[in-house]
């Protein structure tokens, strides 16, 4: 209820300051800068918000503000459905109990008023999701063309089917069957096609997790990876013992591997659609700093030039899993240092870390921002948007929903401010010659 009455306030907020504005015939600039600084719009958390164009300009206004010059918007969420005309997905106008009656193009409005502000856009699309687990909403749930093409999971109770597993959240497309891909690619293209922007995001362009797939399919793609039956499947991949916990089988490696591998080849083939539609769009992809622990997504966004991997041999990777990796496949990687601590260079757990390590495994193969869960270090904010602009050329804040409630303009401006300030600072020292 106090989520719905913050909603309510800030589109009264909203639709107030742009009389008082006078619309948005003078709508603040993004200013110049070295940085990029990116704020992500999620079309879930923020449906309501975003369901009046009025309050599309207000908070775009709030976002040049505050600093930013690129925002994220979030076009296909995990429930599968579209915010933007599309000719053959459905569009989301009924989620969670708010219905929208938009007879205007979500996407476009974004991208004209971006325009506007000089705001530079990244439109970004979930890729393998096509449903939510728990209300049982999304096309996999109404078209029976999904029928057989979900994951299917492998759990210590047995097999099932992701679409019937509430507490997953999301059901997921097995990424290695064709169809799935093509379908994917379907709306790639026709994004690629309908829309002028600046970069495109793949998001949740992974497996759910090591529970998921072992459907037939997958049994057979992963025999052609080998080049041999697999006779005991799933066993030969890891069984669980009395607590639920893996144990590897005979080709346990060789599976985190194949899985991998699946998804740096749709990678590459989402990389040809954009060189062939649209080439001056940047590929972009966001994903957890934490490399070696993703692996069970198929995750490996490193270099295939960085050994990183080789300090896991003895647990889960092969030699060859380093060919997986995709950075040299993008434009930009984002890395999410959703960490505990700030700061700590040889801390684990901080975000000074994980952007040392990012850099590190990416090896110069594309560009590096780091990125930050709004939710996290509130009282160091500022520092946090400091530090990843002096690791990096970037930083992308998630969400504009959690800066909103946590009131962090003020800081990401500070944040901002303190590493401009000090970049300018830096150019105009004379250098010895």
């Amino acid at each position: 209820m106090k989520f719905r009455i913050h909603i309510l306030a800030a589109l009264l907020a909203a639709v107030a300051c742009s009389a008082c504005n006078g619309g948005t015939q003078n709508p603040p600039q993004a200013r110049e800068s070295q940085f990029a600084k990116y704020l992500w719009f999620d079309a879930e958390a923020n449906f309501a918000r975003f369901a009046s164009q009025d309050s599309i300009r207000y908070w775009l206004d709030r976002t040049v503000e505050a600093g930013f010059n690129r925002i994220v918007v979030d076009v296909k969420p995990v429930e599968g459905d579209v915010l933007y005309k599309s000719d053959f997905m459905p569009e989301l106008v009924d989620f969670r109990g708010t219905k929208v009656d938009r007879t205007w193009d979500y996407l476009q409005v974004f991208l004209d008023e971006a325009a506007k502000r000089n705001l530079r856009v990244t439109v970004s699309t979930t890729i393998f999701p096509v449903g939510l687990t728990a209300t049982r909403q999304g096309p996999v749930y109404r078209d029976s063309t999904f029928d057989g093409r979900t994951c299917i999971e492998y759990k210590p109770e047995g097999m099932m089917d992701i679409r019937d597993d509430k507490p997953v959240d999301i059901a997921f497309l097995n990424p290695a069957m064709p169809e799935n891909q093509e379908w994917a690619l379907r709306f790639v293209r026709e994004i690629l096609t309908k829309y002028r922007f600046d970069a495109y995001a793949l998001d949740y362009c992974r497996y759910p997790g090591a529970t998921a797939d072992f459907s037939e399919f997958s049994h057979r793609d992963f025999e052609k990876f080998l080049g041999h039956a697999v006779e005991r499947f799933p066993e030969d991949i890891f069984t669980y013992d009395k607590d639920g916990n893996r144990v590897p089988g005979k080709y346990y490696k060789q599976w985190w591997e194949y899985r991998a591998k699946v998804i740096r080849n749709f990678i590459a083939r989402v990389r040809n659609e954009i060189d062939s539609l649209q080439p001056g769009v940047e590929l972009e992809y966001w994903a957890a700093s934490w490399l070696h622990a993703i692996h069970a997504n198929g995750q490996n966004w490193a270099s295939p030039r960085s050994d990183f991997s080789r300090e896991y041999l003895d647990s889960w990777a092969t030699p060859g899993y380093k060919e997986a990796g995709f950075a040299d496949l993008l434009d930009v990687f984002i890395t999410g240092t959703y960490l505990e601590r700030v700061w700590g260079a040889d801390d684990p757990e901080s975000i000074e870390f994980g952007l040392n390590r990012s850099l590190r495994d990416v090896q110069g193969d594309c560009t590096v921002y780091g990125s930050l869960y709004a939710k996290n270090h509130l009282d160091q904010f500022d520092d946090a948007v400091y530090l990843c602009l002096k690791k990096t050329k970037g930083v992308m804040v998630f969400d504009i929903v959690q800066v909103i409630q946590n009131n962090l303009w003020d800081a990401i401006r500070r944040g901002i401010d303190r590493a401009e300030t000090e970049e300018a600072e830096t150019e105009a020292t004379p250098r010895n010659k």
